[in-house]
């Protein structure tokens, strides 16, 4: 059994003050998954160059990948290489998708700053229940929690749902007061994973539906909303994999004017997963076609690497607005 270890012994910080600058500047704070060590060190320094503050996610099953022990130091060498380049921006470590009160429990003994706990997929009672107890157990050790009502579709690592559910404005009020959350994941529309709509030719994706988002800004004014699945599925990167043998014909996601719009509402923390997947995949695609002799991971990582990085900084810039927020 390992010793437990502090957010702050880490160099990271809860999102508190990160929610509360982001409501007060009208910007969503960017919270990027990431499984290795390449995307890890993209996100950072993209955030780094772009003066944004971040929130490092993990699922369950990529801290497994990752192995706990590996990623609690991968995440401290990153937060000194930020300080390295001279930078104070505020860096988070938060757990994507918590499914129970264990991996919740043993995220925070092993450094994690931010939790969630998903238990949207159980019933009203059961998801407060759940929520509850991983909030009286974060929130003794100053670690800030997000629960989620509602029910988001598509597949993104463990979590699956084949239809969404729209949050229920009516039963926010209950739940936050309930639970003690620091901030709320909801549904208006966005979805999991790089197939996030089913859209003929020349149709456009459904909008996502502000009507609620405003209903629960007026319910719970000044509180942190969060917006899961909200990749816009760059298309750039699409027909770079399908180009270079990939088979993502149906890839669709995100209208990014849309996310923007929710940037500058209550929404102050929004998820990014996939386009960083598609980044990475579509760039050591081209190059294992174009070189097929080459065998250096450094050589395809490295680059893909380079690409994840001047998507984080546009992200940042011209989505969520959060360029320029931090030093």
């Amino acid at each position: 059994m390992t010793t437990p270890v502090k957010y702050s012994e880490l160099g990271l910080v809860n999102t508190k003050e990160m929610f509360a600058s982001a409501m007060a500047g009208k910007y969503a704070v960017p919270a990027y998954n990431f499984n290795n060590m390449e995307q890890l060190q993209a996100i950072v320094l993209g955030c780094v160059q772009s003066k944004s503050p971040v929130i490092l996610q993990v699922s369950g099953s990529a801290r497994k990948y990752a192995n706990p022990i590996m990623l609690r130091h991968m995440v401290a060498g990153a937060v000194e290489m930020a300080r390295a380049e001279g930078s104070t921006i505020p860096i988070a470590l938060h757990l994507d998708h918590g499914d129970s009160f264990e991996l919740a429990q043993s995220c925070i003994d092993n450094g994690f700053s931010s939790i969630m706990l998903d238990g949207s997929h159980h019933s009203f009672d059961k998801n407060v229940e759940l929520t509850r107890q991983v909030v009286e157990y974060a929130h003794e050790r100053d670690v800030t929690v997000e629960g989620e009502l509602g029910v988001l579709a598509g597949v993104e690592d463990e979590v699956s749902h084949e239809t969404s559910h729209y949050t229920r404005p009516e039963e926010v009020e209950e739940f936050v007061s309930r639970t003690g959350v620091d901030s709320l994941a909801i549904s208006i529309g966005t979805s999991h994973g790089a197939y996030k709509f089913k859209v003929k030719p020349g149709e456009e994706v459904p909008p996502l539906r502000f009507d609620i988002l405003e209903e629960i800004e007026q319910l719970l004014p000044g509180y942190p909303i969060v917006l899961h699945g909200a990749s816009a599925v760059i298309p750039k990167y699409v027909e770079m994999i399908n180009k270079f043998g990939g088979k993502m014909e149906d890839a669709v996601g995100n209208s990014e004017e849309q996310l923007r719009r929710a940037a500058a509402s209550a929404v102050c923390k929004i998820n990014i997963d996939s386009d960083g997947r598609l980044a990475m995949t579509a760039i050591i695609r081209e190059i294992l076609t174009q070189k097929p002799s080459e065998f250096d991971p450094r050589k395809y990582l490295g680059p893909a690497r380079d690409e994840l990085i001047r998507m984080v900084k546009e992200k940042n810039e011209l989505v969520l607005g959060s360029a320029g927020r931090a030093k």
